[in-house]
């Protein structure tokens, strides 16, 4: 509050304050760089791979919903004050979730000569990892992950890719490892849908599929639908892990006619300083 002088007596009168900007956000402090405090003996010992281990525990479980630093405590019979040690929120603690899971992955055989298959096999073993732990698709998609476990998949996966003649460029290796992995992703999130609708519902495929037959019927025979109708009476319907492979390898295909195509305007040719 300020005091000025007016055409009258001294009065006084709340002057506006220029307001300070707000300092720019700072990023938090990275999971990875903290470092594990000293094991103590009692009341019970606690170490990140435990923490890691109980949390997922519960996420296989219960759901992601259900993980929190207070639940994993609990499981370890510890207070929640001696995790905030080893990560101080949440977000950091389901950051070392998914890097434990890419440590699931296995890199060793990507480097097989044949880039198809160095493809299909971050395919498949991410797959394998997101059926193990059906959350893990729900925390892929967002923002690169930067754990050990997941550099070093990154990294092994477009090595195995550059090693090979098919890629001129590392533009190359990238989009093609970001191509597999928007499927991939895209792929295991509508199994999961699907595995988490029967389990709310109670209702398996087939019995979802009987339950709205009828209605579907009454739809089809409007002939409005014909596309429908083929749909239901040509189509072979196969199962989640052919339809699976069956659009990987249209993926994988698709890559290899780009690589033996023409360079378009937008596929940047390297430079001799590249």
């Amino acid at each position: 509050m300020r005091l000025v002088k007016e055409a009258g007596p001294w009065t006084t009168r709340v002057m506006p304050q220029r307001r300070k900007s707000p300092a720019p956000a700072q990023p938090s402090e990275l999971v990875w760089e903290r470092s594990e405090p000293a094991q103590r003996p009692a009341p019970g010992p606690l170490s990140r791979e435990r923490i890691v281990r109980a949390a997922i525990a519960i996420a296989d479980k219960e759901g992601l919903a259900e993980v929190s630093l207070r639940k994993v405590a609990a499981k370890l019979n510890a207070g929640p004050m001696r995790l905030y040690t080893y990560t101080s929120t949440k977000e950091g603690l389901l950051e070392l979730m998914v890097d434990a899971v890419y440590g699931e992955i296995a890199v060793k055989d990507l480097a097989s000569g044949d880039w198809r298959g160095t493809l299909r096999s971050i395919a498949e073993h991410t797959r394998q990892a997101a059926k193990k732990h059906p959350w893990f698709v729900d925390l892929l998609g967002r923002r690169p992950h930067l754990g050990p476990h997941a550099l070093e998949h990154y990294e092994q996966s477009l090595a195995a890719l550059c090693n090979q003649s098919a890629f001129e460029h590392i533009d190359d290796a990238l989009q093609a490892y970001r191509t597999v992995t928007a499927y991939v992703v895209g792929a295991i999130k509508t199994e999961t849908a699907s595995l988490r609708a029967e389990h709310e519902s109670g209702l398996n495929e087939g019995d979802f599929q009987a339950a709205s037959w009828p209605y579907l019927q009454r739809m089809i025979e409007t002939g409005r639908f014909p596309m429908i109708a083929k749909v239901v009476s040509d189509a072979t319907h196969p199962s989640s892990d052919v339809t699976f492979e069956r659009g990987l390898e249209s993926v994988i295909e698709g890559i290899a006619l780009g690589l033996a195509g023409p360079r378009g305007p937008n596929r940047r040719k390297p430079r001799a300083h590249d």
